[in-house]
């Protein structure tokens, strides 16, 4: 038996290598043609309901204004009740013809029940759920002292989508619905400080694609795996050294979103060309884990040897924050 694997494991690669190179412009041949047809006959989703989480900012809030532009119903969902009322309003006059709020914590499983109850019970249906609500906080893991502190980014990034989503199941299923779950590229890149959120967004994509095949027949899915886009987390994400990529603006990863749920898209990347990224990490992951090391830790490198520093850069607020945690690394 340990023959066999070894036997296979030496002449698997090569020949589905050989295969991969043989098929590989048919597939994508074939896939353009799909493609085509999906978006000459994507949904209508004009007097349709749709449910949005995390809803008062961000890709959420302009998720909505893409919907409501297409004249569809919305549920929208988050914390802060006075900002989903002026989504809600800026909604209406973008055309959809009715809105209603929900203000609730999707971390907590009956604040879920609650607001999906509430959407059907209003609305007498449910057709795409858009479990879009996260948060991130950027540390080194060998700095964390309370790991209870990361527990909410797994209660919202992951357990909310998931509370939202089994809720909301029977309702979509009467109407052959679909699910928008908003994952992340950071699951396949593996950014430095930001180790639980890009835990958090590896779990939904492994749920949501183990989920799609259940559910294959019944509601579609649409995993959306967004890089750097201008939102309040992105502004977070800056400060964990990633803005090695250009951040796409909001309005346009909406629409983007919502056009690709309407084509029954199985998977979206935005921007379209960070799919490259996703190659990089499957032929040459050295070459990334070596790109964040070298740009991302090198400081921390240099102050835990006790080297003096000289920081430059345009933002002295955060060159401040910088050069405290270098100091307390060690840094005279």
């Amino acid at each position: 038996m340990d023959f066999l694997h070894k036997f296979l494991g030496i002449a698997l690669p090569p020949l589905m290598l050989i295969v991969f190179s043989i098929t590989l412009a048919p597939f994508l041949f074939l896939k353009f043609l799909y493609f085509l047809k999906r978006s000459k006959y994507s949904e209508n989703v004009a007097g349709k309901v749709i449910l949005i989480t995390g809803a008062s900012s961000g890709i959420g809030e302009y998720v909505a204004y893409e919907y409501a532009r297409r004249r569809a119903c919305l549920a929208l969902i988050a914390r802060r009740e006075d900002r989903l009322q002026e989504i809600a309003n800026r909604a209406r006059q973008l055309g959809s013809p009715e809105v209603i709020v929900v203000p609730a914590d999707v971390s907590k499983v009956e604040d879920c029940k609650h607001f999906v109850d509430e959407t059907v019970n209003h609305f007498g249906q449910l057709d795409h759920l858009v479990n879009n609500a996260g948060i991130t906080r950027f540390e080194l893991f060998e700095d964390s002292v309370q790991f209870s502190d990361f527990a909410s980014i797994m209660d919202i990034n992951f357990w909310g989508s998931i509370y939202s989503t089994h809720n909301a199941i029977p309702h979509l299923k009467k109407r052959k619905g679909k699910i928008v779950v908003l994952a992340s590229t950071a699951a396949w890149l593996a950014m430095p400080r930001l180790g639980f959120y890009n835990a958090s967004k590896a779990a939904i994509i492994s749920f949501f694609e183990t989920l799609k095949i259940e559910l294959r027949s019944h509601i579609g899915i649409t995993i959306v795996t967004p890089g750097l886009i201008k939102s309040e987390m992105s502004t977070k994400l800056s400060k964990a050294k990633a803005a090695w990529t250009l951040a796409k603006s909001t309005e346009g990863c909406a629409k983007a979103i919502v056009a690709s749920a309407c084509r029954g898209d199985l998977y979206l990347t935005e921007p379209s060309w960070m799919k490259v990224m996703f190659w990089m990490k499957i032929m040459c992951p050295e070459v990334l884990e070596w790109y964040f090391h070298s740009s991302t830790l090198q400081l921390h490198e240099y102050a835990n040897r006790e080297a003096c520093l000289a920081l430059i850069a345009r933002r002295e607020n955060h060159l401040r924050e910088v050069s405290l945690k270098a100091y307390k690394l060690s840094s005279p």
